[in-house]
This record gives structure tokens, C-alpha cells and sequence, in this order.
């Protein structure tokens, strides 16, 4: 064999994914309460969450995507 696993190391990994899945939970409930918050102010979320989405990608990929869907929705007899 190569190299026995390191337990102290492996150990250590382990945790600090532990770690990160407890942020990750942690940050998921607190997105969800903002939500919630938008919510009660009357906003749509479901429409917040596609602006979130939307924002995360490149304005090219955007553009080029809508154009094709307003060439699709015509294409098929609807107005966009």
C-alpha cells in the first residue's frame, strides 16, 4: 500500500465539512426568512426568487435567451 489514510487529517476534513453544512443550513434558514419578510410586504416571491436567479447570470446569456424565447412565443402565435 501507498499511504495508510491519515486519520488526524481525514478527521479534521470531515469536520470541517460538518462545519460548512451547519453554515449552509444556517444561511439557507436565514435567506428563507428574508423572503418571508419580502412576503409580508407585499412583494411576489416567486417573481423575487426568477430576479435573484436572473442577476446571477451573464447579461449576454440573458439577452440571447429571451431573444430566442420572443422568436419561439412567436413562432407559435403568442405575443410576448
Amino acid at each position: 500500500m501507498d499511504d495508510p489514510v491519515q486519520g488526524d487529517q481525514l478527521k479534521s476534513i470531515v469536520e470541517r465539512i460538518e462545519r460548512l453544512e451547519e453554515e449552509k443550513k444556517t444561511i439557507a434558514d436565514d435567506i428563507k426568512e428574508v423572503y418571508a419578510e419580502a412576503k409580508g410586504n407585499g412583494y411576489d416571491v416567486k417573481v423575487l426568487r426568477k430576479v435573484v436567479a436572473l442577476r446571477k447570470r451573464d447579461l449576454d446569456e440573458r439577452k440571447e435567451e429571451e431573444a430566442i424565447l420572443d422568436l419561439y412565443l412567436q413562432a407559435v402565435g403568442e405575443t410576448a
